[in-house]
């Protein structure tokens, strides 16, 4: 086994190693870690098996393995990308509703109306 594949291997099963320490310890939530969780397991995969990843490589019609390395990179970045404006477009309009209650409570406490809290909110 050569330098660079043990390298390899320690690389990303250290970065897999962080992953779960970060969801162990709660500074990444379980459903953004499943994409991060997959591509370091392909990641482990091919650098474990340089014969998957020539074979893998070939099929899709990449000649130079490490390109097809670069793109794995490419569309997993592009797939976080899409994730993460998913989530903040979430996060943007339960920012908005709650602006929106606020400025109504305010309101409220303005004209000296007592605040209608929860389901007496709705039927107003």
């Amino acid at each position: 086994m050569d330098v660079l594949k043990i390298m390899a291997i320690v690389g990303c099963g250290s970065g897999l190693i962080l992953i779960v320490e970060l969801i162990r310890r709660g500074r990444l939530k379980e459903k953004y870690s499943l994409l991060w969780l997959f591509a370091g397991t392909v990641l482990l995969v091919f650098s474990s098996s340089r014969g998957l990843l020539e074979y893998v490589s070939s099929l899709v019609g990449i000649y130079y393995p490490p390109s097809f390395l670069f793109l794995l990179a490419f569309l997993f970045l592009l797939l976080i990308t899409l994730h993460f404006s998913s989530v903040i477009s979430g996060l943007s309009e339960k920012n908005k509703q709650l602006a929106q209650e606020l400025a109504l409570l305010r309101q409220e406490i303005v004209e000296g109306k007592p605040p209608l809290v929860g389901k007496d909110r709705a039927r107003k």
